[in-house]
């Protein structure tokens, strides 16, 4: 696979990759033969543009290794059939999975890219048939996609967003019973976990993670740890790219995203979980 440059603004990310996996992770590689917790998860369990991102800053917390297995703008296709990385992540001490929108998935109808999963592939015949008044060779990314197929017809759209949160929870389970139980489900979002009609939120195509409703999420609970909600107080996000190292073109990106003080919010809520849960394990 060739290996797509991040451009962190100054910041190294010292891209590295484990096992047979094609996907590059932000380094420097670390070594799985002690006990460490791993995270999988999208851009900002990535960290793009934060020196020290959450994994980080727990694995200086807890004092343990955190590997950092987070794939810029990845969802769940990119880890469910890796088994390189769904191996790493079984043999950790606790991985915590940071919650991935809906849209990144391949489903009944479109494809995306199996490592960048924002990335539109093609519409299955069952969505051509639906939308035959769009070209979709139009599209590279699946948002886009989805935005035009909204503005065209809202009442055609529901059909999309029923099939991608049903193949959301499926592939879920699937990968949360390869990590197996050791697992924490993390909501890192400026957006609440609600059961909100998605389309009544502001920007609502714009929301991380997409089309996930609270409901969807507690379907899964049995199956892991815990489920944590770091949602930014508005002294964070206030703190805006503070700290953030990101080039003058991608100020408009840098702003979208969880900054700095985020960061250490959502640390702090997942400690003490990760902590308790290895208490219990050790107990037992």
């Amino acid at each position: 696979m060739k290996h797509e440059t991040i451009d962190g603004g100054g910041l190294h990310y010292a891209p590295c990759r484990y096992g047979m996996s094609r996907i590059f992770f932000r380094g420097p590689k670390r070594r799985l033969d002690s006990p460490y917790i791993s995270f999988i998860g999208g851009t900002e369990t990535f960290g793009k543009f934060i020196d020290k991102p959450v994994p980080a800053l727990v694995e200086k917390e807890l004092g343990m290794t955190c590997v950092n297995l987070g794939c810029v703008n990845g969802g769940v296709d990119a880890f469910v059939n890796d088994p390189t990385i769904m191996g790493i992540c079984n043999d950790a001490e606790m991985t915590v999975v940071q919650i991935m929108g809906a849209n990144y998935m391949s489903n009944r109808f479109y494809s995306v890219h199996p490592r960048r999963n924002d990335r539109f592939l093609r519409a299955s015949t069952v969505m051509e048939a639906i939308f035959n008044d769009v070209d979709f060779a139009d599209f590279t990314f699946t948002r886009h996609m989805l935005s035009t197929l909204h503005a065209m017809s809202p009442e055609r759209f529901d059909i999309v967003v029923s099939e991608l949160r049903e193949a959301w929870v499926a592939r879920m389970k699937n990968m949360l019973g390869q990590i197996g139980p050791r697992a924490v489900l993390l909501w890192f979002s400026k957006a609440p976990m609600s059961d909100m009609p998605w389309d009544q939120l502001d920007n609502p195509l714009q929301v991380d993670p997409l089309f996930v409703t609270a409901e969807m999420v507690n379907e899964l609970r049995h199956l892991v740890q815990d489920v944590i909600v770091a949602n930014p107080t508005e002294v964070a996000k206030a703190q805006g790219t503070k700290g953030m190292f990101y080039s003058p073109m991608q100020a408009k990106a840098a702003t979208a995203m969880m900054g700095v003080a985020c960061h250490h919010e959502a640390s702090a809520l997942l400690v003490p979980s990760l902590r308790n849960a290895m208490a219990q394990r050790g107990a037992a």
